[in-house]
């Protein structure tokens, strides 16, 4: 597997492609941890040793217990009661499952934003995919990551259904990990930003089956890359 490019991201955010902060110390310990999940260097079933871990991280352990608890409720690790957590992994079959409902989650709201979206709404959104065109330049995929996780969660806050907003970035935030690890497969930026673009122009059109259309597939093709990234494509 890929080298990963170290991160220095932000939070998504729905507003405009904006300056990039610095991750918390637990923030950035989550996200190496979870990286090496994914990439398979920490294996199911391999406890995590939070002494070791802290000394090779740099950090207290206050914040590699805050990155344990944010793992823990994305099915990345399991704590156990006075011993240590566990690394933990959801199957092949089970991410297929998770970008199942990721894609109609995505494609809901995508529908609902192509009607629902207010014009600063859209003006923001087409920031976004501006601000994404010049990473695709610079060709940095963390930051890429970053503001493409704005991009959608735009869209979400553009379907003015704060359920389905909610349920939706919970979902997402348990796939983040494999969504990030597709922008290392060759060429998946520039794929990526021309599916996103097919996307912003049906919600710009206020083409609501065209918007659901269109974003099922962009996440369908995220699935694809990951698991070309991962090893798991048999065909």
């Amino acid at each position: 597997m890929k080298n990963r490019t170290s991160r220095t991201e932000d939070l998504p955010s729905a507003r405009g492609a904006g300056p990039r902060r610095k991750l918390t110390r637990a923030e950035e310990v989550r996200t190496r941890l979870a990286d090496d999940i994914v990439d398979g260097k920490l294996s199911p079933g391999m406890p995590l040793d939070e002494t070791e871990i802290a000394a090779s991280y740099g950090v207290s352990r206050t914040p590699l217990r805050e990155a344990i608890r944010d793992l823990a409720a994305m099915g990345l690790v399991e704590t156990r009661p006075h011993r240590s957590a566990i690394v933990t992994r959801p199957s092949p079959e089970h991410l297929r499952q998770m970008f199942q409902v990721m894609a109609e989650l995505e494609a809901l709201c995508a529908s609902l934003a192509a009607t629902s979206m207010t014009l600063s709404e859209r003006r923001n959104l087409e920031t976004i995919h501006e601000g994404l065109a010049q990473i695709l330049k610079e060709n940095d995929p963390s930051h890429y990551h970053v503001l493409n996780e704005k991009f959608h969660a735009a869209i979400y806050a553009g379907s003015h259904n704060a359920y389905l907003v909610e349920i939706t970035l919970a979902t997402r935030r348990r796939l983040s990990p494999f969504r990030r690890a597709q922008f290392l497969t060759s060429g998946r930026l520039a794929k990526s930003y021309a599916e996103h673009d097919a996307i912003l122009v049906a919600i710009l059109q206020g083409n609501r089956d065209q918007a659901a259309t269109t974003m099922r597939a962009h996440i369908l093709t995220v699935e694809d890359s990951y698991e070309e990234y991962a090893g798991l494509k048999t065909d």
